[in-house]
């Protein structure tokens, strides 16, 4: 049991440390700031599969460092970085590790679409369109332990069925976490934690988490490697991004989200997307990118959230020109009635 066990974990360990390195070594200087900010923690985090990697060759791996016996192999499967028996756990370890079996089996199970929520003097809309059967975008609309409106969008690397299952649970657990608290940078920390060592986890998701406050038209954020979503102005048309505050989820060993708050006026626009919309192609391999993505939120940022997404539909697909979509396509808006 054990040894198909180890198996199985060098085989997960090898294949994301092969993600992480492809990542580093191919993707674009822009898009790896985005996600991490520092390339440190990449590295860092790489060090840790090193060394389990090293001890899964050398026999070592899984031993308790108090009795020297083996680890109990749940326990490895949940955190491979698990060092000592469930019987040398303190209390508190105790009890953090029944949390996270509870999620654990939670995350398992898949959630039906959530329509958006009827806000007052709030328009909310959406699409998505995988490049595959299905794909690795996320988006949702859920509700805070204070009765705030939560909305989130994320992006797993790749597309098709294994990252489909990886957001339905990613999906479970933001809902299952959120009527919990109040605060959408505790949610990240716990889901960071949950799949940091997650052996069943090869990759890593940038995910941007909002908290909505209708009253005081108040969004408190943290975006962990996400696409910067643009707010356009009422006022005077300019756009703001809102850059990450954390590394994408799966990639630092020290995850310490930081949260922004930004005030959205009458008549001002959100717009959430993942980089398929950005890093969309046409027929001469010109990306669409940010500054056209901007130019068309002014341009129309009169329209309401519907007809927004529409006219951002309709400009991706001229600017295509029937070319295949590379990646998955998500997009958000939400304005606030002027």
């Amino acid at each position: 049991m054990l040894t198909d066990l180890f198996q199985r974990m060098q085989f997960g360990l090898a294949a994301k440390r092969q993600n992480l390195t492809e990542f580093l070594e191919t993707a674009p200087e822009e898009k790896k700031e985005l996600c991490c900010e520092d390339e440190h923690v990449i590295h860092s985090h790489l060090e840790v599969i090193d060394t389990a990697l090293e001890e899964l060759e050398n026999h070592s791996f899984g031993v308790c460092a108090v009795c020297h016996g083996h680890v109990d192999p749940g326990l490895l499967e949940m955190d491979y970085t698990v060092s000592v028996c469930l019987d040398h756990f303190s209390d508190q370890e105790r009890r953090r590790l029944e949390e996270e079996l509870e999620l654990s089996a939670i995350v398992q199970r898949a959630l039906l679409p959530q329509n958006p929520p009827e806000i007052p003097g709030v328009e909310l809309a959406a699409f998505t369109r995988p490049a595959a059967i299905v794909g690795g975008d996320y988006f949702d609309f859920f509700h805070y332990r204070d009765g705030s409106h939560g909305l989130v969008i994320a992006d797993i690397p790749g597309h098709g069925v294994s990252s489909a299952m990886l957001m339905s649970s990613l999906q479970m657990a933001i809902r299952t976490m959120a009527p919990e608290t109040d605060a959408p940078s505790e949610i990240l920390e716990r889901i960071n934690r949950f799949y940091i060592h997650n052996i069943n986890f090869t990759t890593f998701v940038t995910i941007f988490l909002g908290r909505f406050d209708p009253i005081t038209h108040t969004l408190t954020y943290v975006s962990a490697g996400h696409n910067p979503p643009a707010i356009v102005s009422q006022r005077d048309g300019e756009v703001t991004w809102l850059k990450p505050t954390a590394p994408a989820i799966g990639l630092s060993e020290e995850f310490h989200p930081r949260t922004e708050c930004v005030t959205l006026e009458h008549g001002d626009i959100l717009f959430l997307y993942t980089d398929g919309v950005t890093e969309a192609f046409n027929q001469v391999w010109e990306q669409f990118g940010s500054s056209r993505l901007a130019e068309m939120l002014r341009k129309n940022a009169a329209l309401g959230a519907a007809d927004i997404i529409q006219t951002v539909r309709q400009g991706l697909d001229i600017f295509g020109d029937g070319h295949a979509l590379e990646d998955d396509t998500t997009f958000v808006v939400m304005k606030v009635a002027g």
